[in-house]
């Protein structure tokens, strides 16, 4: 049996006052040894593993690791062994601004430098490439590192001239290398809506971009046309029933893709079939329990996030109370539907007053596709396993508490000052990442993100 242990902390401890260093987007790279972050004031973050043989030496330039461990931690790891089941610490390698706010003056409508999604793409000659996206404008990012000369000031060589006895002084240079992000695409006005997500195709050449009512296929060498291929919007907006939620790219089969909606349903296209892909090839839905059916039915079962396993075998849901794993191949019914934070159905009405029951929970494989795992309130993350063995709840913070085998219950602010909340629902885990090899995961708390580790013999996790 293994325990999931705080490995460290990237960033400020979190605070709700430092809204524009919230945590947007968190993903980990094919390798694993990078991870990059995207906050509501359109930053990307990328940290890097200071101990990969693979990974170039940390230089002067971008050392501000040493400052942030120092400040958090003094000399001294948080935990060694989980640091080890990790493969290491991350560092801060290179921050850039991907996006800036904008306005629509067409639409006297303001755009958030908030980033929506990013995805790491596959590196092109020791540079990495990164696809961030905020409501409107999708963009592709290459960042590398460069060797650039240097000017010594006050230091000299000197050299004969001529035949005069005066030397010509001759400024030394020293080669320094520098992190730089460069914007190598801009996709832009391809969407009249707000974009939710974006995925990479199997094929590296092209990807799909996503808003309320439509799909489309964008290729990379070409920024100023795409192709839509999923349109949902009626001739009559008073008609709209549903919305485009997220989408997925089939890991391996570049002409399979999903999108689900605000409905409950995850629908599978085929671009083999029709070059507007409205009718569906497979749509995996379930009926409501009239047990649970209520008000709020509607709001709770839109899909906030989708994800296809890595060899394309299950697909895995996030909505509002429920996490469902799917087998591709059987579309009447989930092979196992986990809920999350069944303790707050009786607080609907609360919820929905402060629009905490809007929000939008991420979910993950592992990188055997064997767990699970997703976020909740009061900074609590789940790792489940893929059979319904384990269910592990564990609170990101830095100063860990005792263990508990029942969840707390929400309680909401009453104008009292001495209420005390045992379920937070400020604090809210939203947001994680899962290592492609190692048992480590990364989960974006407010303007944090904590990294932690399976700590045991055992590569999976349980408690």
């Amino acid at each position: 049996m293994s325990e999931w242990r705080l490995c460290q902390t990237l960033g400020e401890l979190p605070s709700s006052e430092l809204v524009d260093g919230t945590i947007s987007a968190v993903e980990f790279d094919h390798s694993g040894r990078y991870l990059a972050t995207g906050d509501r004031a359109g930053r990307v973050r990328i940290y890097s593993k200071e101990n990969s043989d693979s990974h170039t030496p940390v230089t002067t330039a971008n050392k501000p690791m040493s400052a942030m461990r120092s400040a958090l931690w003094g000399n001294k790891s948080p935990n060694k062994a989980a640091e080890k089941a990790a493969g290491g610490e991350y560092g801060l390698w290179h921050e850039f601004q991907s996006h800036e706010a904008e306005f629509d003056y067409l639409k006297s409508v303001e755009i958030e430098e908030k980033i929506n999604c990013l995805r790491w793409l596959k590196p092109i000659n020791n540079s990495l490439m990164l696809l961030t996206t905020n409501d409107k404008t999708v963009k592709l990012w290459r960042v590398r590192e460069r060797e650039r000369p240097v000017a010594l000031v006050e230091q000299y060589t000197s050299a004969p001239r001529g035949g005069s006895r005066q030397a010509l002084r001759l400024p030394l240079y020293s080669k320094e290398r520098r992190i730089m992000a460069c914007p190598r695409k801009t996709f832009a006005n391809g969407h009249a809506y707000h974009i939710n997500s974006v995925s990479l195709v199997s094929d590296s050449e092209t990807f799909l971009s996503a808003d309320d009512l439509r799909i489309n296929l964008w290729n990379f060498d070409i920024s100023g046309t795409s192709f839509n291929i999923v349109d949902i919007k009626p001739d009559n907006m008073e008609e709209l029933t549903e919305v485009i939620t997220a989408s997925a790219c089939h890991p391996s089969h570049c002409h399979h893709f999903l999108w689900s909606n605000s409905r409950g349903s995850i629908k599978l296209a085929d671009m083999r079939q029709k070059a507007l892909c409205d009718d569906h090839a497979k749509v995996y839905e379930e009926e409501d329990d009239p047990s649970r059916r209520s008000f709020f039915s509607e709001i709770i079962s839109s899909i906030a996030d989708i994800k296809f396993s890595s060899d394309g075998r299950y697909i895995l849901s996030r909505d509002y109370m429920c996490l469902k794993l799917w087998d591709v191949n059987m579309e009447r019914q989930p092979l196992r539907t986990i809920y999350v934070h069944e303790q707050l159905r009786s607080s609907f009405c609360d919820l929905y007053e402060n629009d905490s029951i809007f929000d939008k929970f991420q979910c993950s494989f592992s990188g055997d596709n064997q767990r699970l795992i997703t976020g909740s309130y009061h900074n609590y993350f789940h790792v489940y396993d893929r059979n319904g063995k384990t269910d592990t709840c564990v609170e990101a913070t830095k100063v860990p508490k005792k263990k508990s085998g029942v969840l707390p219950k929400p309680k909401f602010r009453s104008g009292k000052k001495d209420e005390v909340l045992e379920m937070d629902l400020d604090k809210k885990i939203m947001h994680c990442s899962w290592h492609p090899t190692q048992p480590a995961v990364a989960v974006g708390a407010l303007n944090t993100v904590f990294v932690y580790a399976a700590d045991g013999g055992s590569s999976s996790a349980s408690s």
